[in-house]
């Protein structure tokens, strides 16, 4: 607020106003919260970053695995025993000990690999997309907590301003300038703003705990010294790269269609090579034994999964698509919002420029006698309002800035880890 010159207090004024003036005073905060570049740091500890990295690391395990053949198979069977004579016994029995393994003809274990190194892929996007997001939500959080503790300030000097307003009016009052009604209305404003400060003092609150939370401090935090709001974003820059969707999408895209491939393959015969060691008791005699197996592809070809894979496939090419479209109309309206933001903080600042000048002659002329209340109370009121209009267009130019940033994959304002 500007400096404002005040006259003498009088005896009588009212215990409300008094009181009011009292209660401005609060309590001195302490436990400012770190820099947003500090807790920017501390991004890889928040829940949503560490879900995406052990899904990462859960994609990566997948592709071993993928990598590993199939395990051989170690039979032992026995015949012509226990039986009815001459077989009652194990005279006559033929033993044969076998081992059998899945050949994965047909490409069937680098189809494998292929699909689990696409979805390792898309993992890896994935996580760097929760990155982005998280930097971003926590941006936005930051500053609204910002906003919320300035637009309490600006209401702690409304109420402050609106007091010596009303001081002033009930000295005119005393003196036979001004009827009486014009100390109530007086009193009536400063209650209002009475309110108003213990609403935004709330809504501070309020902002401090959800930050306090997202941030995972480890003391609730009171005040906010290295903010936002008063950063300039990032200049705008031709960008020609895809958006973080983009790239999930195209990565998820990638991943159904060698699903496709997978499920081919599946639909050719799986044949198996065994060799084996025959015991014969009657002759006291071993014989080496060798087959091939394959089941007969009459009843199941695997079409259903076939045609499922194809169908995944192409709705995943419909959300690429999709996705394309949305981040291109998403990135020219936020460079277009982040523009329009800039110039709107530079007109409010303007504004307050012109309506602190405003009330600052508004008071001279009401302390000399030669304006109304009505006018000040008009000229303190545009003040308050164009104080808070500002506060808002940062805030909406630092979310214009988030937007901007989330499509194109950056932390914002230039933040880097």
């Amino acid at each position: 607020m500007p400096p404002l010159k005040f006259g003498r207090s009088p005896g009588a004024i009212g215990c409300a106003v008094v009181a009011m003036a009292t209660a401005i005073a609060g309590p001195a905060w302490a436990d400012p919260a770190p820099s947003f570049e500090a807790l920017f740091m501390r991004l890889g500890q928040t829940p949503r970053a560490l879900e995406a990295a052990a899904l990462l690391d859960a994609a990566e395990a997948r592709v071993t695995q993928a990598r590993a053949r199939p395990n051989p198979e170690l039979g032992l069977e026995a015949e012509n025993v226990f039986g009815a004579a001459p077989f009652s016994g194990y005279d006559n029995a033929e033993t044969t000990l076998s081992l059998s393994q899945d050949l994965e003809l047909w490409g069937r274990r680098g189809a494998r690999v292929a699909v689990a190194r696409a979805q390792a892929s898309a993992a890896i996007l994935r996580r760097d997309l929760a990155s982005v997001e998280a930097a971003n939500r926590l941006a936005l959080v930051y500053a609204e907590a910002e906003a919320a503790e300035r637009r309490f300030l600006l209401a702690e000097e409304a109420l402050a301003v609106t007091i010596a307003d009303t001081r002033a009016a009930l000295v005119l009052v005393e003196e036979g300038r001004e009827p009486r009604l014009r100390g109530i209305q007086g009193e009536t404003e400063a209650a209002a703003a009475r309110a108003n400060l213990d609403e935004t003092h709330a809504e501070r609150d309020a902002a401090f705990a959800r930050l306090t939370t997202i941030a995972m401090l480890p003391t609730p935090i009171t005040s906010i010294k290295v903010g936002l709001l008063d950063r300039t974003p990032a200049a705008l820059a031709v960008f020609a790269g895809t958006t973080p969707e983009v790239r999930v999408a195209q990565a998820e895209r990638d991943a159904a269609e060698s699903r496709i491939e997978v499920e081919r393959v599946r639909a050719r015969p799986d044949i198996t090579a065994s060799v084996g060691v025959r015991r014969y008791e009657a002759e006291d005699a071993t014989a080496l034994t060798f087959g091939v197996s394959m089941p007969l592809p009459l009843f199941d070809r695997n079409r259903g999964e076939i045609d499922a894979a194809r169908a995944e496939f192409r709705a995943a090419e419909a959300r690429l698509m999709g996705t394309r479209q949305e981040a291109e109309a998403d990135r020219n309206a936020a460079e277009a919002g982040l523009r329009a933001s800039t110039s709107r903080v530079s007109a409010t600042d303007a504004g307050v420029t012109a309506a602190e000048e405003a009330y600052r002659l508004s008071r001279i002329g009401f302390e000399a006698g030669r304006i109304s209340q009505l006018e000040l109370r008009s000229s303190r009121t545009a003040l308050i309002n164009a104080r808070n209009a500002a506060v808002d267009a940062r805030l909406v130019r630092v979310r214009a800035e988030i937007d901007l940033a989330r499509l194109q994959g950056r932390a914002p304002f230039g933040t880097s880890q």
